[in-house]
């Protein structure tokens, strides 16, 4: 649905809860300088993929963040000895990214292509971890419709509710009309999860789940969520 026009100042606001939701989970939080020529920079999950034994520099997709991943280079190197890189022609986006232990999902969408998602699994198997590729044909992203939050339970929406790949897992359903909800985190005792979606939030509740409820709205609006603003490692 037609959202609008994000809201520059609001936005900022729920930039800032979202940082102390971050903090109250009890994770240092390193906050970077706006890049103003790339204006969908604030979602840096897309340029690296974390892993526990190395980082993935990213290719992004989307025309307009070509060249974006350059810019989180110097600091991945402060945190990362080992990186690699995605080169071209593969793209490769972290929204299209979900671990689980030392396996990852890798979703082929318009952001990721098959080319970017071998490059990854190739490097996770050269630091003996694994990958496997999920095609998806109605999210923008992987994390658009699945969010794992350890423990084997899986959140899982629109369709990839009967996806076979994910058969093995306990499944919490989310229900179409607050699917944008998939897209939660996990962050060591909670689960932050969007606000405005209290079906989903009852159902992680009764899971056995603390919540954080964090406003992304205006994010919301250009195709943003929970995982999307921060790299967690």
């Amino acid at each position: 649905p037609e959202l609008g026009k994000p809201d520059y100042e609001k936005a900022l606001i729920q930039h800032n809860e979202y940082i102390r939701a971050l903090k109250k989970c009890g994770v240092k939080v390193c906050v970077l300088e706006a890049i103003e020529k790339y204006p969908d920079s604030c979602f840096v999950e897309d340029v690296v993929v974390c892993t526990k034994k190395f980082a993935m520099i990213a290719k992004p997709g989307a025309s307009s963040r070509k060249g974006e991943e350059k810019e989180i280079i110097k600091v991945i190197k402060k945190y990362y000895h080992d990186i690699e890189y995605i080169k071209e022609p593969g793209t490769l986006e972290g929204g299209d990214v979900m671990m689980v232990k030392d396996h990852f999902y890798i979703g082929l969408s318009k952001r990721t292509n098959r080319e970017g998602a071998e490059q990854l699994i190739k490097a996770l198997g050269k630091y003996g971890m694994s990958g496997s590729i999920v095609e998806i044909s109605e999210m923008l992203h992987l994390k658009s419709g699945l969010a794992y939050l350890e423990d084997n339970v899986l959140l899982v929406a629109g369709e990839f509710i009967n996806n076979l790949e994910f058969k093995k897992f306990n499944k919490i359903m989310i229900d179409e009309e607050e699917t944008y909800s998939a897209n939660c985190i996990r962050v060591n005792d909670y689960v932050l999860v969007p606000v405005g979606y209290p079906k989903t939030k009852e159902k992680i509740k009764t899971a056995g789940f603390k919540v954080i409820v964090v406003d992304t709205s205006e994010y919301r609006k250009v195709n943003g969520g929970l995982s999307c603003l921060s790299l967690r490692f």
